[in-house]
């Protein structure tokens, strides 16, 4: 694609989380970037709906017929996971490029055959992992190859949000393993703090294979297939350890954080945030915050100039390969109501683990699982699943 006016855009999931891609897309629009050229969702817009500052815009309710009408150059696919590798090979075989949320695929194979799409369409696709678009992760990698703490000892990872009955309700793919015999794998681990394996694999160099070893220790409170409180260890193939730790069960929010542990000091990346705190012994606390790349305009700029894509799906290989050890392995084990804190309001179920804001930070920082830290509901007979 050559230098030109604004790229014709349709977005694909209108509600939800497509609410913050209509958000993200607006400056691009102003910039004369990109022209959001139609919406598509099987749920119309309400009357009225000025779709997050864009205004009216064709409505269409049929992705084939969409993609014809609008003649969409960039196809932003935000629609649940089960249907990422469906949609996009079709939006493949209508000709246009595809930004694809994350998770990547729901397997591993899937990865596999919508690499060999786009290969074969010679066209572009960019997953959405938006904290990899940050100039932060650059920053940490640099910090570490000049040797700024020392020799890695390890990443620890920790995540503590809040989720409701709502949020679990909110679609029938919530919260499940395996819904109408395909694969979903919405969990914790594989999609709200999907991007802390990404992020942590990136800061390592090696997000583009394979870890050598994936422990999970995965569990859940909710009344749900997939898990809500999790942990898992993995070795990447250059001989780093990163451990996970994560809740959606915790009483409050906090910016999830990855630690790279050195021997001379700690570098702590918010990634949700942009920011870097760089610890040392003697020194005061070195803080900075870095931008962040839109992918979206990162997709037209490989269109236009070239330039190489932040996040082709080749380069999330590796959180696949954790995906898919969470996919085969064991169902999470239920939290025992004994351990939790339940409460409603306004018929909103509540759920909170106890002590599990000190946990996952325990787990993070001792690049422990939950079941090496002494914890009553925490199994203590499971395998390492590689």
């Amino acid at each position: 694609m050559s230098p030109g006016g604004p790229v014709p855009l349709l977005l694909v999931g209108l509600h939800g989380h497509g609410r913050s891609h209509l958000r993200s897309l607006l400056p691009l629009v102003k910039a004369g970037t990109v022209r959001l050229a139609g919406v598509c969702d099987r749920v119309a817009p309400a009357a009225g709906d000025d779709l997050e500052g864009h205004g009216p815009v064709p409505f269409f309710d049929d992705l084939p017929t969409a993609l014809k009408r609008t003649g969409a150059r960039i196809t932003v696919l935000v629609t649940p996971i089960h249907t990422h590798l469906p949609l996009a090979l079709t939006v493949l075989e209508h000709g246009s490029h595809v930004l694809l949320e994350k998770p990547t695929t729901a397997t591993l194979a899937e990865l596999d055959r919508l690499v060999e799409a786009v290969d074969a369409a010679g066209l572009a696709c960019q997953i959405g992992f938006q904290s990899l678009g940050s100039a932060a992760v650059d920053a940490v990698r640099a910090l570490v190859a000049e040797g700024a703490v020392g020799r890695v000892r390890g990443i620890g990872g920790s995540g503590a949000w809040v989720r409701t009955s709502a949020y679990y309700g909110r679609a029938p793919w919530a919260g499940r393993r395996r819904l109408d015999g395909h694969e979903v794998v919405d969990g914790a681990v594989t999609n709200p703090f999907a991007h802390a394996t990404a992020t942590a694999l990136a800061l390592t160099g090696e997000g583009a294979h394979a870890p050598s070893g994936i422990e999970l220790d995965l569990y859940r409170a909710h009344p749900i297939e997939s898990d809500d409180t999790s942990a898992l260890r993995l070795r990447t193939a250059g001989g780093v350890t990163v451990v996970l730790a994560a809740t959606l069960c915790a009483p409050a929010e906090a910016p999830p954080r990855l630690v790279v542990h050195g021997e001379r000091g700690r570098i702590e990346l918010e990634y949700t945030l942009d920011r870097v705190t760089v610890h040392r012994p003697g020194r005061a606390p070195l803080t900075t915050t870095h931008p962040r790349r839109n992918l979206v305009a990162d997709l037209v700029d490989h269109l236009r100039h070239g330039t190489p894509l932040l996040v082709p799906p080749a380069a999330t290989r590796g959180f696949m390969h954790v995906l898919e050890a969470v996919r085969t392995g064991p169902d999470p084990t239920p939290i025992g109501a004994e351990h939790q804190r339940v409460w409603e309001q306004d018929g909103v179920v509540h759920r909170t683990v106890h002590g599990i804001a000190g946990l996952v930070e325990r787990a993070a920082e001792s690049l422990s699982l939950f079941r090496e830290l002494d914890v009553p509901w925490a199994r203590t007979d499971l395998e390492a699943h590689t």
